[in-house]
């Protein structure tokens, strides 16, 4: 099983991927991609619907994990990745592949049994887990493999 994390945004695009043979789990690849600066949304939604449908002719998933939107004051910003996440979305169900979402709290208890965790204590747990040789940076790369982790979580066996 090949899970794909994707975390929209209009500006950068976070993503992960890990493969999921019986129990054993491997990182494949994680990374980011970004949009044109300072151009309309629609145009930002096109480069981002691009990259999402090259990502899956290139990893062929089996399952997609998005992280639920929590937004509590910038409304414009909020229907703006609310958008961008639609496309993620959209490309899922054209190629028939399931989607699964967590908010940061369930992601924070299912890694480390808290759910007030630090993001370093997340950090170091994915680094464990994956058997890396040091934390992946920056941050949000590390975001992008806990929530693909917990796809795969939820389709153990």
């Amino acid at each position: 099983m090949i899970i794909l994390w994707i975390d929209p945004g209009t500006t950068t695009i976070w993503y992960a991927i890990i493969s999921k043979e019986s129990h054993k789990l491997d990182l494949l690849d994680y990374g980011v991609f970004s949009t044109t600066p300072k151009i309309d949304l629609k145009y930002k939604l096109l480069e981002i619907w691009n990259d999402i449908n090259e990502l899956i002719k290139l990893h062929n998933p089996d399952l997609i994990v998005i992280e639920k939107l929590y937004f509590t004051t910038n409304v414009k910003t909020a229907i703006d990745v609310a958008q961008a996440r639609w496309v993620v979305v959209y490309e899922a169900i054209k190629h028939d592949i399931e989607t699964l979402e967590y908010t940061p709290l369930q992601v924070k208890k299912a890694i480390t049994w808290n759910g007030a965790a630090k993001k370093a204590q997340l950090q170091n747990a994915i680094k464990m887990l994956f058997w890396l040789n040091s934390i992946p940076k920056p941050d949000d790369a590390a975001d992008a493999i806990w929530l693909a982790y917990m796809g795969a979580l939820n389709k153990r066996s």
